[in-house]
């Protein structure tokens, strides 16, 4: 598997193998945890052989911890992932629900059946010519797993072949790309490489503050307060990568000043944009530190860090897990501008806080939720930072559009159809478009959780959201809407969560947190029913 993955509260112990001929077993931890979230990882993975019907457990089949949620009253989420004659099982992912005391309160999870032994009919070489297309090239060797994260979530021995290329525009393309071992169907093509779609401008968001690390007789964009992020000088360079091994790295040349006086506000200055990008990500670290008490995109206090000018008239930004980093471009100066704005760098480092957790595919339906995850923090983090210059809302891309690009955001969150693309409610061809427009049913979700319907202004923007089925949603407010989406990709969603699933998610979530019969919990189910999702 491709990107840095966090681990969250793991421990180390022997393995067990159940009653039910399947294997229980933790990763070891990078340093000691609480004892409580040792105690809630190993029941939960002693009660699967009481449950093995429910999680799909059987024979040749092992589980392994990831990650352990502790609630405040004790009950706990186990997230773990599972093999089955060795081979990964993708899309196999459960979490797994208990009370402080131990007892089980269900699984989440999206198999839809055991695996069962079987040998490749297909052999690696056709495989990988069935992956490779375009100007794309195969690179390493096809390895054998359990594919899961089809629409019918039926586990099925596949080839999984990684090609490497370029996406639109430039941006680096690394697909994993699932190949049916009995047909030679392609199963799944997911890309590796998160991006932001579009171009975009610089955000200048006046004078801001700035931890930086001095050394020497100067200072570098380097705050040590938030785990060490900087942000480094790409000079126009591009990365040229193979497999997970890249033979070559755009530079990240930290910025140094000698009067911790950074840029000029214009794009003259190559400090400018290192600026907003610095702010951009001290702003959503603060924004999951202070609203959910995380630390950093992997929960372990460690900083990422930033490239700026990246390639040449690059008009993109995007996340990237093998190098654990965000990469903007200045853009292409007539329908974009330097792709750092605030929005734009919260919604990157966010895709990096979903691999982490959920790890949606980035595919299909699970590909649309893993967008909208990020555009939806990204305006999270907008109104936390309550910058004067960049007023929180629920446009995506705003500041970046120049005159050229048409309309005044990227995407809108109230009407995603006002993009032209988007889909604004769910339809059967919701899981065939792009991930950045099958987002717009989950965006236009959350606007309605948040806001609710019909016409309202918003920090001196105007909005009018519909819904597909007529009704009238009132919000239950932002905080309380990121609160829950939060809670639900954290908690409930897998690798495989599709709309429908998304669905029982956030209705699981906003029960833990406000109770069954809240306001919050049927507001989230009448938001998904306003966009065809019932």
């Amino acid at each position: 598997v491709l990107g840095s993955r966090g681990l969250g509260e793991v421990y180390k112990r022997q393995s067990t193998t159940s009653a039910a001929g399947f294997t229980a077993k933790a990763p070891s931890p990078p340093e000691p945890r609480s004892s409580a979230a040792r105690q809630a990882a190993q029941r939960a993975l002693d009660a699967l052989a009481g449950h093995a019907g429910e999680v799909r457990a059987g024979d040749g089949q092992a589980f392994k911890v990831v990650r352990v949620l502790l609630d405040r009253d004790g009950a706990s989420h186990t997230r773990m992932t599972r093999t089955y004659d060795g081979l990964p099982v993708l899309g196999g992912d459960i979490v797994v629900h208990q009370s402080a005391s131990g007892a089980w309160r269900g699984s989440s999870g999206a198999l839809a059946g055991r695996p069962a032994a079987s040998r490749p009919e297909v052999g690696a070489a056709t495989a990988e010519k069935r992956a490779v297309a375009g100007q794309r090239k195969a690179e390493g060797s096809p390895v054998l797993v359990v594919e899961a994260r089809t629409a019918d979530h039926r586990p099925r021995l596949a080839w999984r072949v990684q090609t490497v290329g370029r996406q639109a525009g430039g941006t680096p393309s690394r697909v994993l790309t699932s190949v049916d071992a009995a047909t030679g169907k392609v199963l799944l093509r997911e890309e590796m490489i998160r991006t932001e779609a579009g171009d975009g401008k610089s955000l200048y968001t006046g004078t801001v503050p700035l931890e930086t690390t001095r050394s020497g007789g100067t200072y570098q964009l380097k705050d040590p307060s938030r785990g060490g992020t900087y942000t480094g000088d790409a000079e126009n360079e591009t990365d040229l990568c193979v497999l997970v091994w890249c033979l070559r790295r755009a530079p990240a040349t930290v910025f140094t000043d000698a009067d911790n006086h950074w840029g000029s506000g214009t794009t003259a200055n190559r400090a400018t944009v290192a600026v907003d990008a610095q702010f951009g990500t001290s702003m959503t670290w603060d924004f999951y530190k202070k609203v959910f008490g995380r630390s950093g995109i992997n929960g372990d206090g460690k900083g990422s860090f930033n490239r700026v000018h990246y390639g040449d008239g690059y008009a993109n930004a995007f996340w990237d897990d093998s190098c654990f980093c965000m990469t903007y471009g200045d853009g292409d100066g007539t329908n974009l501008g330097p792709l750092t704005s605030l929005d734009v760098a919260a919604h990157e480092m966010s895709h990096g806080v979903t691999s982490a957790t959920a790890n949606l595919t980035y595919s299909g339906e699970p590909g649309g939720l893993n967008e909208a995850t990020s555009d939806i923090m990204a305006a999270a983090v907008e109104f936390y930072a309550g910058n004067p210059a960049d007023a929180g809302d629920y446009l995506v891309g705003e500041e970046v559009v120049l005159p050229g690009f048409g309309r005044r955001a990227l995407r809108f969150m109230d009407r995603p159809s006002r993009d032209g693309s988007s889909h604004d409610a769910w339809s059967a061809e919701t899981k065939n478009v792009d991930v950045h427009y099958s987002s717009g049913v989950a965006n236009h979700f959350f606007y309605l959780l948040a806001e609710g319907s019909g016409a309202k202004t918003i920090n001196g923007v105007a909005y009018d959201s519909p819904t597909s089925n007529g009704s009238t949603v009132k919000g239950i407010g932002r905080d309380a809407a990121t609160r829950i989406w939060y809670r639900a990709l954290t908690t409930y969603m897998t690798s495989s969560t599709d709309y429908k699933a998304a669905r029982v998610a956030t209705l699981a979530a906003a029960k833990d947190l406000h109770g069954a019969g809240s306001t919050q919990y049927t507001t989230v189910a009448a938001a998904w029913s306003a966009v065809n999702v019932g």
